[in-house]
């Protein structure tokens, strides 16, 4: 690897660790699994459903969704480092495109075998296997909530900030992330808020939900562009057509 490459990739890991995604995943510069099952309750005080009823009701059905999302990550301090916003797109039952339009162009792409992920500002595109926790993150389980009952211990974590919030703890003993806390209103997911081993939390607002759009394809492969420095090797078999004029 050459300096520059060396450099790019360099600031491309430390940007990732920045947003907090453990692909995302994570990447989630992100970036992503799972949870014992919660009993379904109604809060008695609102007639609210319980964050799992809500969840529910959310995934019922669900095989796409694409939607909007603002994004702040904060140290173990509670500073905010760092506010993105984008688009993000999951599609049953591997594949997700994660797009931050700023302050840093960055695109993830997991087609099932890798994880993409494109700098644009630094002409650089990383690839990597994509491993199952990156398959897993708390967004890929509201295409399949086995994998939520298999992979986390869940609670009601009771209502704020006007959401009602549901907490999944990670069964894996070395999972990237500590705890992971969704918030429903109206049976629809708004934030989810994701701490990591190092106390740092990554906090995400959503919006524009579409339930089970029609996703073009293209969205879950990779085309390397021309010029770009690729840095890893991709899992063979998976989608990556170079760029054509």
């Amino acid at each position: 690897m050459d300096r520059k490459s060396e450099m790019g990739n360099r600031k491309s890991e430390e940007r990732a660790a920045w947003r907090g995604t453990a692909l995302p995943i994570s990447h989630f510069r992100f970036p992503i699994s799972a949870l014992a099952a919660a009993a379904l309750m109604l809060a008695t005080n609102a007639h609210a459903a319980s964050a799992r009823a809500q969840l529910d009701a959310f995934t019922d059905h669900l095989d796409a969704l694409s939607g909007t999302f603002v994004q702040q990550v904060y140290d173990a301090d509670g500073r905010l480092g760092e506010t993105s916003k984008g688009t993000v797109a999951l599609q049953a039952p591997r594949q997700f495109h994660w797009e931050y339009a700023d302050p840093f162009p960055q695109v993830i792409v997991a087609d099932g075998r890798n994880v993409w992920i494109w700098d644009k500002d630094l002409d650089q595109v990383t690839v990597r296997a994509q491993s199952i926790e990156e398959a897993q993150s708390p967004l890929t389980v509201l295409t399949d909530l086995n994998l939520l009952d298999r992979d986390y211990r869940t609670t009601e974590g009771g209502e704020r900030d006007g959401a009602t919030w549901l907490e999944l703890v990670p069964n894996a003993k070395e999972a990237s992330i500590t705890k992971a806390e969704l918030g429903f209103v109206e049976n629809e997911l708004v934030r989810m808020t994701l701490t990591d081993n190092l106390g740092a939390k990554n906090e995400l607002r959503f919006g524009k939900w579409q339930r089970n759009p029609q996703l073009d394809a293209s969205l879950f492969t990779f085309s390397v562009p021309e010029g770009v420095d690729v840095v890893g090797e991709p899992v063979e078999g998976a989608d990556a057509f170079p760029v054509k004029d």
